[in-house]
């Protein structure tokens, strides 16, 4: 088969989509963000991957498959531009309506272009137990049996320890952010630990080679916990505004979820009470039982 994914971002969604790859047989196509493509490139003999940029490329072919994990009109309106028998995920109708398919409802019945509307969707996807994966694979008729991610090689780097701390998710998710990681740093280091917060980077591989160098990673809901994920290191994730239950945990992470969740639910402002409402004590505790 010939198969086209469309899957651009954010960079931890493209790396939890990788397992994918392990089922798609024949010739598969990935168009990305630009800066991914070092995450992409190598996987897999019968992977070729294009920045969204240079998507026109990928027009060389009929696919047998479309598989679209984009919400948003750009993507799909670039489809028509594309041939294909079958698409999984988002598309425009007729009506100009930008809908999904049928086999796809499970991930965008949560989704920002949800048919229940937005309000309706944060309630189901706040409701659902089902990891990410498990809902993309069983669309697409395939069972999830926790297939691990696929990575290319890390740059190494000189950052090492036992403990990274990643204390910024993105402007996009400020709540993702916990209050209380200088904290941690300080009663770690008071135990004899290496404790570092991760740097930026100006490669995603110097980063990935951040978080290898490391027995532990805490994070919230992040690329650097998907990084730990895929290379089967322990962390702890901290769960303030999104889903604990569509990461799938790899038998690798602690989770802790916020006994706010509920009211912070995927919103993108900034509360004090959703930064503060878990413990110093509480991740604490989790990160000396992961490096035990």
């Amino acid at each position: 088969m010939n198969i086209l994914i469309i899957k651009l971002g954010a960079t931890g969604d493209v790396v939890r989509t990788t397992p994918l790859l392990k089922h798609l047989t024949g010739e598969v196509s990935w168009i990305t963000a630009a800066k991914n493509l070092p995450l992409l490139a190598g996987l897999k003999k019968t992977l070729r991957s294009a920045a969204w940029e240079q998507r026109a490329q990928f027009c060389d072919r009929e696919y047998d498959l479309v598989i679209n994990l984009e919400d948003t009109l750009d993507a799909a309106q670039f489809l028509p531009q594309v041939k294909f028998k079958k698409i999984f995920g988002a598309y425009i109708d007729a009506d100009g309506t930008l809908v999904y398919s049928d086999d796809s409802r499970g991930w965008f019945d949560l989704s920002l272009i949800s048919r229940f509307g937005k309000a309706a969707a944060d309630k189901l996807k706040l409701e659902n137990r089902r990891t990410y994966q498990d809902l993309v694979f069983a669309g697409l008729g395939l069972q999830f049996k926790g297939e691990k991610y696929l990575l290319p090689e890390p740059i190494k780097t000189n950052l090492s320890g036992d403990v990274a701390i990643s204390p910024k998710a993105g402007a996009v998710w400020p709540m993702k952010n916990w209050a209380f990681y200088g904290e941690l740093k300080t009663e770690l280091e008071k135990k004899g630990l290496t404790v570092n917060v991760l740097p930026e980077r100006a490669t995603l591989l110097e980063h990935l080679g951040d978080v290898a160098n490391h027995r532990l990673l805490v994070s919230g809901d992040s690329l650097p916990m998907h990084f730990a994920l895929g290379l089967g290191g322990r962390c702890v994730t901290i769960f303030n505004c999104t889903s604990p239950w569509e990461i799938y945990d790899y038998g690798v992470m602690k989770k802790i979820t916020s006994p706010l969740l509920a009211d912070f639910f995927f919103q993108r402002g900034l509360d004090q009470r959703a930064i503060t409402a878990v413990p110093l004590d509480e991740v604490l505790t989790a990160a000396l039982k992961q490096l035990r």
